[in-house]
């Protein structure tokens, strides 16, 4: 019978998958991948020979059509991002919306994903949080920041290293220079890196220090 697997893959360290998680992506008929130069290190870790195609950003609007005729006409897949769950910031809702539509199943493990370790290991309150994701880059970023700083839960961000510097400079303005705020990056990686502070000095310390990795941004609430 077909069906969808949503595969979470480890955002850092190999071991970081589960035992279910390797059976099934060595069972599926077909791996979706984000990157199949990336994920052929992992299927190459533990073995996995099953065929793998890349369904990315760039190209899912497009292929989600064929894939789900793959999947009528009875292919078991998986779906794996280069690292975390795939829809979290990265490719996968518009398929899952499609199996839906057309009654397909669908199964999403649990599994490895940033938000939640830079979130419990911040010290900040994780009883009632929003995750936000990327900001916008240019267009809808000023109104986007000004409702965030209204918000009453703990917040999360993602960012990219280059961009980071910029956007601690933006959210000391708008929630202000002595909110309360952490900065993982390279997380379960040999340079993981937690810097907890306030939102100024941590844009103090990587504005001496250039910073590498991928990065999750937590801020406290002040309201």
């Amino acid at each position: 019978m077909s069906k969808l697997y949503i595969i979470p893959t480890p955002i850092g360290n190999l071991q970081d998958i589960t035992y279910r998680a390797v059976k099934i992506l060595s069972d599926v008929d077909l791996i979706l991948a984000e990157d199949t130069r990336v994920s052929k290190t992992l299927l190459k870790h533990y073995d996995i020979s099953t065929n793998m195609i890349s369904y990315h950003m760039h190209n899912e609007h497009k292929n989600t059509k064929g894939i789900i005729e793959k999947l009528k006409n009875g292919t078991i897949i998986a779906i794996i991002s280069d690292a975390g769950t795939p829809g979290i910031s990265d490719p996968g809702f518009l398929l899952i919306r499609a199996c839906i539509e057309n009654k397909i199943p669908v199964e999403c493990f649990p599994g490895a994903t940033a938000f939640v370790p830079a979130l419990i290991q911040s010290g900040i309150p994780s009883d009632r949080f929003l995750f936000e994701g990327f900001l916008p880059h240019k267009k809808g970023r000023t109104k986007k920041l000004l409702k965030l700083s209204k918000e009453n839960k703990t917040l999360i961000l993602y960012e990219s290293p280059h961009r980071l510097l910029k956007t601690l400079e933006d959210l000391c303005e708008y929630f202000g220079e002595e909110t309360t705020a952490s900065v993982s990056r390279e997380l379960t990686k040999i340079h993981e890196e937690t810097i907890r502070g306030t939102l100024l000095s941590i844009k103090n310390h990587y504005s001496n220090k250039k910073p590498k990795g991928e990065i999750v941004i937590v801020i406290a609430s002040n309201n």
